[in-house]
Order: C-alpha cells, then structure tokens, then sequence
C-alpha cells in the first residue's frame, strides 16, 4: 500500500483552473517530486491531501486514510511545509516553536536545537520583523519539529539563499536515508534532480510525465550544439527537419535533439557546412520538461 496516495483526482473552479484526474503513489521511503510552474495544480493537490478541500470526485489518503475524512489525525502524522506561510502576530520565533512543541506533544527539545543550528536560525526575533528568508526558515523548522516519518513539501526553498538552499537539499537526502517518505512540490529543476526517486510533471492541472528519475537519465535521446561561421551555414541546418531545442540567429547556434541512431545523419548533414562547434550537451530534467512547456509565455525559448 503506497504510503501517499492521490487516485483520480478532480477539483474543477472553471476557465480551466484545478486540477484533472491527478494519480500519484508515494511508496515508504522514496522522495517523491511534484514538478511544475506556479499555477499548475502542485498546491491544489497538496492542500486536498492535508485534508484541507474536498475532492469533486476521485481521492487522496495517507497510510491509507482518507484524507477529508481523518484530516486532523493526519496532521500530526505529517510534517508539512505549506508554499505560503502565515505565522500569528506577536510572537517571536521561539514562542511559537514552544508552541508548536506542545500542541506535537514534543517534550525532547534536543531535535528542536539540531535544527535551528543546521538552518542557522536564530528564532528570537518577533516573527512579523523576520525577513522572508527567516521566516521560511522557521517554517522549515516547525516542519520537521516532530520527526514525521511522512514529509509533505510545497516550493519548501523559496525564500532561502541559495547556500541554505543546498543546505535543505543535503538535509532531504539525509532524511531519506533515515527512510522517511517525502513528497516535493517543486518548480526548482535541481532541487527535484538531486533528491527525487520518482517525478511527475505537471501541466494546466493534469499530469503530462510520469517516471523514474533514473531512466531520464540514461535516455537515448542527446543534445548537440552546433555553431556556424555563416549564415548561410546556420540557414541551411536549421531548415532541416530535425528537432531544434533552441535557435539563436544572432549567434549563429542552434541545438538540435536526436536519438542516438541518428548521429551519422547528423554528421552527413553538417559536413559540408561551415561549422565553428559541434559540442554534445548533457540531457537534463530541464530539458525534458521544456518539451512539455517549450510553447509556454511563462518560460520563452531556451537560448542556445
């Protein structure tokens, strides 16, 4: 039985917004990622798994619940990092983790103490004085203060400098080696890269990719970049029928998506042109998300 489960999820609030028959499994111990832009239907799926909405039709459950139906059961079952925080007014950071201790029922503070000094977070300072950055740190912080062996994660390093956001990273990987089970709702491609087992893609709420992080990673499919002197060069590639990743006039560069078997054409086709650089360029998550975003106006094209 997965541990996290969204099956045939449906929450329409029409123009097309919600999301559409979601189907996710999140199995004991992997790190599961939710990839997508803001918008797609990533935080809708969260917040109906935390039992906040009510599904339309279909479901979502954890350690086999119901969610809508065992939501505060479930709560402190989770450890949840919500994308937008609201913290009380007038309290400082360590009066609100007392109080979050309390309400967990948390009676060791010695968890509490390794994770203010691993996010360097000095939790004195009344919480609406905070800067975004401390105050998603706290967030973080309140999260894991229970040690859930469930983690539930929406943009959890938005906010954070990009030293404290490696820092999350390395800590996720450490947490999945204790076996915990996470779901990461994400739009950062490295993030998703480096701590997720298994990814969906997600797109105007519905799921468009679904599959191992390992198997993206061995695909058949390369990148080239390819440079030219001229542009007569350059036009004679890029009205070829190829797949072109990117286009660059200006520079006189394109790059070009193929499947192995077919490098020899590739090969035929540029020799007698005028080429200045023919580089292979590694095949990453990114670029397989843009083939699903690539006609986006929220992302333009990619510049070779």
């Amino acid at each position: 039985m997965p541990v996290i489960e969204v099956s045939h999820l449906t929450k329409d609030y029409g123009h097309g917004r919600g999301v559409f028959d979601v189907s996710i499994k999140v199995e004991q111990g992997m790190c599961y990622g939710f990839l997508g832009p803001n918008g797609a239907g990533k935080t809708t799926t969260i917040r109906h798994l935390m039992g906040f909405s009510k599904p339309q039709s279909g479901s979502t459950s954890i350690l086999g619940c119901d969610s809508w139906n065992c939501a505060d059961e479930l709560k402190n079952a989770v450890g949840y990092l919500p994308g937008e925080i609201a913290f009380p007014k007038g309290l400082t950071g360590t009066e609100f983790l007392d109080m979050q201790m309390k309400l967990r029922r948390v009676k060791d503070a010695a968890y509490k103490n390794e994770l203010l000094e691993r996010f360097q977070l000095d939790p004195s300072m009344r919480v609406e004085k905070m800067s975004l950055g401390v105050r998603r740190k706290l967030a973080v912080v309140t999260a894991f203060l229970h040690d859930p062996d469930i983690l539930i994660l929406d943009e959890p390093t938005s906010g954070l400098d990009p030293i404290m956001q490696q820092n999350f990273i390395d800590f996720i990987l450490s947490e999945k080696k204790r076996g915990k089970t996470i779901l990461l709702s994400s739009h950062i491609f490295h993030e998703v890269d480096a701590c997720c087992d298994r990814i969906s893609i997600i797109k105007d709420g519905r799921i468009v990719a679904d599959f191992v992080a390992d198997e993206l990673k061995n695909r058949s499919t390369k990148i080239y970049r390819i440079s030219f002197s001229d542009k007569d060069s350059y036009d004679a590639f890029v009205c070829k029928d190829y797949l072109f990743h990117s286009r660059n006039e200006k520079k006189l560069r394109a790059r070009v998506m193929i499947e192995a078997a077919q490098i020899n054409r590739l090969l035929t086709d540029i020799t007698p042109l005028s080429v200045t650089e023919f580089q292979e360029i590694p095949f990453t998550l990114e670029d397989y998300f843009m083939e699903f975003y690539k006609n986006d106006c929220q992302f333009g094209e990619v510049q070779s």
